[in-house]
């Protein structure tokens, strides 16, 4: 659950959501006090960790890449508009970083000449298909976000919602029977509640875009 930046100022307790406890240490940061941003470095290191080797970086270089993402995150403190983003600025940075370092890697390779088959290693692993660990979080982020917005709509809209959102194609006389609402007044409610929906995410700060 994403909560403002005036509540987390106001309470002065970070919340469950990684996203928060991020946002909660970068304005604890700007106040002076670095207790917060300590344990939340503790905390995302393994994640940034992951998300760099995820990239093809080896395990050597993976801890200075993360060292430096953590570096950037201090200079950069104060010019960061929206705290609840630090959480997606980081991983964005390591993504960025890693890539800098495969880079290198690789240029370095091709100057020596060496080809796969000449390595210890033998043939390169393909990357794994499964969702790297900073794209499970960013949508256990948005997940949670989604679903306290759309708990603070009318209890019409949440059923109508819900409903329509358990098929691609939704059989409106199912709804209709099962709502109680007139088909040909389904469409039109359905876009009413989604941009009451939109507002209410707005309002919460949420970020809805790709990584």
């Amino acid at each position: 659950m994403t909560r403002s930046t005036d509540e987390l100022r106001d309470t002065g307790e970070p919340a469950s959501s990684l996203g928060d406890r991020g946002a909660f240490a970068l304005l604890e940061y700007r106040d002076g006090r670095n207790d917060a941003l300590a344990g939340f470095v503790r905390e995302a290191t393994p994640l940034l960790w992951h998300t760099v080797r995820a990239q093809g970086v080896d395990r050597e270089q993976a801890d200075d890449v993360v060292q430096t993402v953590w570096v950037a995150l201090v200079r950069n403190a104060m010019t960061i508009k929206e705290p609840h983003a630090v959480l997606k600025w980081l991983l964005i940075t390591a993504k960025r970083a890693a890539w800098e370092a495969v880079r290198k890697q690789r240029d370095e390779a091709r100057r020596r000449t060496e080809l796969p088959d000449d390595t210890e290693e033998g043939v390169p692993t393909l990357p794994s298909n499964d969702p790297t660990p900073d794209v499970e979080v960013l949508t256990n982020e948005r997940d949670r976000g989604l679903w306290r917005a759309l708990a603070r709509l009318p209890e019409r809209c949440q059923k109508l919602l819900r409903l329509v959102s358990l098929a691609d194609r939704p059989d409106y006389k199912a709804i209709s029977a099962a709502t109680g609402m007139p088909v040909g007044s389904i469409g039109s409610t359905r876009g009413r509640c989604l941009a009451k929906l939109r507002d209410i995410i707005d309002v919460q700060g949420e970020s809805w875009e790709a990584s």
